[in-house]
């Protein structure tokens, strides 16, 4: 038995002495993929493989806490109902003996490659003595990994200013007869950056350029970059360390975001705008995207964010993906939608029409923790309103998204939402018509919010007790709820599809 497989043993040995236990946590999340136990960050590996999406994650397996990373594993034939499958990667070699990072996957001859970041610590001061190399690993079915005798395939870092040792999250894709793969990296004098390889096999490297560096508050390293092409343009997709807050941007410990341009393959260059946020809300990191047989662009990103108070470490687990998102370009900006198949989910219909109301509303049936909430507000006369979500007033706990329309900012607050978190997090929206359009999607311990058809989406994990269920709208004048749908979801995590719907009856 090889030195990995034992690694993987001895890793799902220790995620199976706890799982069931995990599994009856009250914050346990039910259609958002996490692992079956311990710790996970950023997603990896997402791709389309044989007719099933493949996602894998960053994860410890030892503990509810950070440490040496391994690859998590889960499958799903639609974005919606995954299955856990076994541990991909663990460290066992000398380069990557305290971590195989983040990276990427890609299909090459039938098999499916995962190209990751060999991790070694070289002494005790955790931002100058490491070593980082890009790795492969290669499997026939897509479950079983075996890592490449001649790894690293990318060793020293190239010559110039970038920085030898912070140099890691490969993301690969094939343009033509030659694999490309950009990484994150940082100067010298700590400005992040990306740095563009090319590749005719996958094994041998070369380095093109450094297509993108930062300029002004800007980060000092950039992490988990992603470059595609979307709806006629070039997109760089990466999570800036460091930046400072503006008003009401920047305020999470790292961000996450994307600049739209034009990339020459021959320079290494991308000629790109101004750098976007992807998501508003506080737990949104190292987003990830694949393209499937339909075309789609594809997001997933970890729910969390780096030294935050996370409740559920007590419980023996920490750390979530969001919902997959459908991305695309519209009026030179990215939205991002929940893909469709999500609406296999649904059950419980409950929906109201011009339910016109001043000061606050309750209405019968809209309630509960794990469910989908479609609702278009026209706000008439109103100067705020808004609705207040996970409600319970003897524990006085609620999570509440308004919207002010002097100032044109939606709001998130979290001040009172349960157990470790508070703060509030703002996006610049304006109404549609005097309309808003909220998609809300809350699964026991997180609430994603979608505006407008995805033009901004405020994402975050909250911590009530189990009995905050209540929804509550409210208004500063009066407001009309023109439609409201609201549907229980089901479980799809790690269980078996009950009573899904195909698309086409959706």
């Amino acid at each position: 038995m090889t030195r990995h497989k034992q690694a993987v043993e001895k890793a799902t040995k220790s995620i199976n002495q706890v799982k069931e236990e995990v599994g009856t946590n009250q914050w346990r999340l039910k259609y958002h993929v996490s692992s079956p136990a311990y710790w996970i960050n950023d997603p990896n590996g997402f791709s389309f493989y044989n007719g099933e999406y493949h996602l894998f994650y960053q994860h410890h397996p030892y503990s509810a806490q950070w440490g040496p990373m391994h690859w998590g594993h889960v499958k799903s034939k639609d974005l919606t109902f995954w299955e856990y499958l076994p541990i991909a990667l663990a460290p066992s070699e000398e380069y990557d003996k305290d971590g195989c990072f983040s990276g990427s996957a890609i299909e090459k001859d039938g098999k499916l490659y995962l190209m990751y970041t060999g991790h070694k610590w070289t002494g005790d001061n955790q931002d100058e003595d490491l070593e980082q190399v890009q790795c492969l690993a290669v499997s026939e079915d897509g479950v079983n990994f075996e890592k490449l005798a001649n790894n690293p395939v990318i060793g020293a870092a190239p010559v110039g200013d970038i920085h030898p040792h912070h140099i890691r999250d490969p993301k690969v894709w094939k343009r033509g007869d030659d694999y490309y793969c950009v990484i994150g990296n940082k100067t010298k004098d700590e400005v992040g950056q990306v740095l563009l390889y090319r590749s005719r096999d996958l094994v041998e490297w070369e380095f093109v350029n450094v297509v993108a560096k930062g300029e002004g508050n800007f980060g000092f390293m950039w992490e988990c970059p992603d470059i595609f092409h979307l709806d006629g343009h070039d997109v760089l997709v990466m999570s800036p360390q460091g930046m400072e807050p503006e008003d009401y941007l920047y305020h999470n410990l790292h961000q996450s975001g994307y600049v739209i341009g034009e990339l020459g393959y021959e320079s290494g260059k991308l000629d790109h705008g101004s750098f976007e946020l992807l998501d508003y809300g506080f737990d949104f990191y190292a987003p990830q995207t694949t393209i499937d047989a339909q075309g789609r662009r594809v997001m997933v990103a970890w729910m969390a964010m780096w030294e935050s108070d996370m409740p559920e470490q007590e419980f023996n687990w920490a750390g979530a993906m969001t919902l997959p998102r459908q991305l695309f370009i519209q009026d030179g900006k990215i939205i991002s939608r929940p893909m469709p198949e999500v609406e296999k989910l649904r059950n419980e219909l409950t929906a109201y029409e011009n339910v016109i109301f001043e000061g606050k509303k309750v209405l019968e049936g809209v309630s509960g923790d794990c469910l989908e909430l479609d609702v278009v507000i026209d706000a008439k006369d109103a100067s705020l309103f808004g609705l207040k979500l996970r409600v319970n007033e003897e524990q006085g706990e609620e999570t509440v998204v308004r919207y002010d329309l002097a100032e044109g900012f939606l709001t998130l607050d979290r001040n009172k939402s349960g157990k470790g978190l508070d703060g509030i997090r703002q996006a610049p929206v304006e109404l549609k018509d005097n309309e808003l359009h909220l998609r809300i999607f809350m699964d026991q311990s997180s609430v994603e919010t979608f505006v407008n058809g995805g033009e901004k989406v405020m994402t975050s994990r909250i911590y009530p007790v189990q009995a905050s269920t209540g929804i509550e709208f409210f208004a500063e004048g009066t407001v009309s709820i023109k439609s409201l749908r609201k549907w229980s979801l089901n479980e799809s995590v790690g269980c078996e599809p009950v009573h899904s719907k195909s698309l086409s009856e959706i």
